[in-house]
């Protein structure tokens, strides 16, 4: 007779995310750091030209938008982000939905091109249990490439086709085909999907029906 499968028998899970425009809404603090960039350094360049290319490397980024002495720029950008920190604000329902996740045994994990130095703050506001954070200053190639997202996967133990990767820019859905992972794309970011259409979560609480939970409700509230 086969014997019923234990919880440990199941192969692990991950959810991976990305982290502005997904986890916290960090549009105020760029924002306020490109303003400052276009002052200290005479740029003409709008912020919502540099919006179009989030979820890329800040290098990477300007290179599309013809910025020279990029890394004197990243300075400025990077001292601004940090004065302004305090903007960023976690989406409504983002750190619930997460608990429900890790309460299921899903392994979470962050995957960002912002630089560890700076994503590392902003994650501390969720209280979440993430087990991985590949970021920028991770070894391997940045987004659209895949390897951020293979590399949290090996830090989790977890094969691609238990993945789901959630983004809002189109960089991160094509890294996630690269990385043969299904993606989600959040329809409450910054951007839109783009072909193949992927699945789409309106709000944080849709994540839950996406992926197949039963009603996330425990005495009423979740996780």
């Amino acid at each position: 007779m086969p014997t019923k499968r234990t919880p440990s028998d199941t192969p692990p899970r991950a959810l991976l995310l990305d982290l502005d425009g997904v986890l916290l809404d960090t549009r105020p603090v760029m924002e306020r750091a490109w303003r400052e960039v276009r002052a200290t350094h005479g740029l003409d360049v709008p912020f919502a030209s540099y919006q179009r290319h989030l979820g890329r490397e800040f290098d990477d980024i300007m290179r599309r938008l013809g910025v020279r002495d990029a890394q004197l720029v990243h300075e400025t950008y990077k001292a601004a982000s940090q004065a302004a920190s305090h903007l960023a604000r976690q989406f409504a329902g983002i750190a619930e939905v997460l608990h429900t996740f890790a309460a299921a045994d899903w392994r979470l994990g962050v995957v960002t091109s912002k630089p560890l130095d700076r994503a590392a703050p902003l994650l501390a506001q969720l209280g979440c249990p993430f087990a991985t954070v590949r970021t920028s200053s991770s070894m391997g190639r940045t987004k659209p490439a895949p390897d951020p997202i293979l590399l949290a996967l090996v830090d989790l133990g977890v094969d691609p086709a238990a993945a789901v990767y959630v983004g809002d820019m189109a960089v991160d859905q094509e890294a996630a085909a690269r990385a043969g992972v299904a993606y989600v794309h959040a329809g409450w970011g910054y951007g839109q999907p783009t072909s193949p259409a992927p699945e789409i979560a309106v709000a944080p609480q849709g994540l839950l029906q996406l992926l197949r939970f039963g009603t996330p409700f425990v005495e009423g509230s979740l996780v």
